[in-house]
């Protein structure tokens, strides 16, 4: 894997920690739903792991994180479709998602080592 294939991987883990930090540890809908600026922060941090997945994908379009193609839409429809974001469907990325792609991605920052 090339170099730059770290900076987009590293990205997106920082940002999955960023997400966390913004829900202080608060992992009830309810709350975030109230949350505008809690929203809006969660929404920016979303959108540029899904840029950051865009540009890996043109890098290594075999990279083992299984769901790509599902967080570059995600990152669309924030961008994209901004009205037409759904509060409960961000939320299922954050509860459901999100902990396998920090895996994989803490999976093959580690095996990247330190080249």
């Amino acid at each position: 894997m090339p170099r730059d294939t770290r900076k987009y991987l590293t990205d997106i883990d920082i940002h999955i920690d960023y997400i966390d930090d913004f829900l202080k540890g608060n992992r009830d809908f309810t709350t975030y739903d109230s949350e505008l600026a809690t929203q809006y922060a969660v929404e920016r941090a979303l959108g540029i792991i899904g840029e950051a997945a865009n540009q890996l994908r043109k890098m290594e379009p075999v990279i083992a994180v299984t769901s790509l193609n599902q967080i570059i839409s995600l990152r669309n429809i924030l961008i994209h479709a901004y009205d037409g974001v759904n509060n409960a469907i961000v939320w299922s990325v954050i509860v459901n998602h999100l902990p396998t792609l920090k895996m994989e991605v803490q999976a093959l920052l580690e095996k990247l080592g330190n080249t």
